[in-house]
């Protein structure tokens, strides 16, 4: 069990996470911080992003930006009721600002972000009471591959 969830529930979230995961490598691949995103509404992936910042020179393009852009230009719409979020990476502050916004239902995390994470760790933005929207939180879906992979990112940079 984890986060009180038995195992058919998180084999449903591992499906959407390894999706997530395959674009945290391709970032990667691309010499960004590997964190990848998808917005799964239904059964349905409705978009997908991957940290873009430096080739972008963008520092709010994180994956999560990015995905939540995709699926609202897919939905035409603002607001992704009904959605679930999938990410590599614990949002940072920003991130989970435009979850709360964009009024998502469910917010699924790999590996915990000690130094900036923004729904659990350092600050719980998406369950705040007094914003106008509460999101669900799942935390720890691939999370030793989600890590290992940020570890590893990171070992071979500083080399």
């Amino acid at each position: 069990m984890l986060n009180g969830k038995d195992h058919s529930y998180l084999n449903f979230h591992f499906r959407y996470m390894m999706q997530a995961f395959q674009l945290a490598e391709r970032a990667s691949e691309e010499g960004e911080i590997p964190v990848g995103a998808i917005v799964v509404q239904g059964k349905k992936v409705i978009g997908k992003g991957y940290n873009q910042i430096e080739k972008l020179n963008d520092p709010t393009a994180h994956a999560e930006m990015i995905a939540i852009s995709a699926a609202c230009s897919t939905l035409k719409d603002k607001f992704l009721r009904d959605c679930t979020l999938y990410v590599t990476l614990e949002p940072c502050p920003m991130c989970a600002g435009a979850v709360v916004l964009s009024k998502i239902n469910r917010l699924v995390f790999g590996a915990v972000d000690e130094k900036s994470g923004a729904c659990g760790s350092l600050f719980n933005i998406a369950a705040n009471k007094k914003l106008n929207h509460q999101v669900e939180v799942i935390q720890g879906v691939m999370e030793s591959d989600c890590s290992h992979l940020l570890k590893d990112f990171f070992r071979k940079k500083r080399r």
